[in-house]
């Protein structure tokens, strides 16, 4: 089994419809992840465990969803020194701005990279993911820049009636 490098975290399972982007790019790259509901609000032991052990289990980088109050991003990301991403879900009222507000909004010092809410979002998370981890990996800068060539031929072939 390979090891994880990926953590991708939400706070209900009900997430993972909008999360399903970012877990396809990071299939796509040939990346191992692994995924858990977890909470800052219900489940803060779990949690701060979950992110206490991250490093040493060979994850490169956390990826947190949340809606509404969103702490879960920041609740992970004071407890480890690994890039932590943010997705927020539209799951309010507010259509996850407020989500949003609360992700983006980190104290100077323990930031968390906040992505668009809800799909594009997770998309972008897993393709940041994965440029995070092509830092130290050349091959999969490689398999990046073909997949964006792949991208812009794919738009340049679109035509219009």
């Amino acid at each position: 089994m390979t090891t994880p490098e990926v953590g991708i975290l939400m706070g209900s399972k009900n997430d993972f419809e909008t999360l399903k982007p970012c877990c396809d790019v990071l299939t796509e790259f040939g990346i191992a992840w692994e995924a858990k509901v977890l909470s800052a609000h219900r489940t803060p032991d779990a949690a701060l465990d979950y992110a206490a052990t991250a490093e040493s289990r060979g994850l490169q980088v956390v990826i947190c969803a949340a809606g509404g109050a969103a702490h879960l991003a920041g609740f992970i990301a004071a407890k480890t020194v690994l890039p932590v991403l943010a997705v927020p879900i539209a799951s309010t009222p507010l259509g996850g701005l407020d989500a949003l507000l609360a992700m983006v909004q980190m104290p100077g010092g323990i930031p968390v990279g906040t992505l668009a809410i809800g799909k594009w979002g997770a998309t972008n998370a897993g393709v940041l993911a994965v440029q995070i981890i092509g830092t130290r990996r050349p091959e999969l800068r490689d398999k990046m820049r073909e997949w964006r060539k792949k991208k812009a031929a794919d738009v340049l072939a679109q035509t219009v009636p």
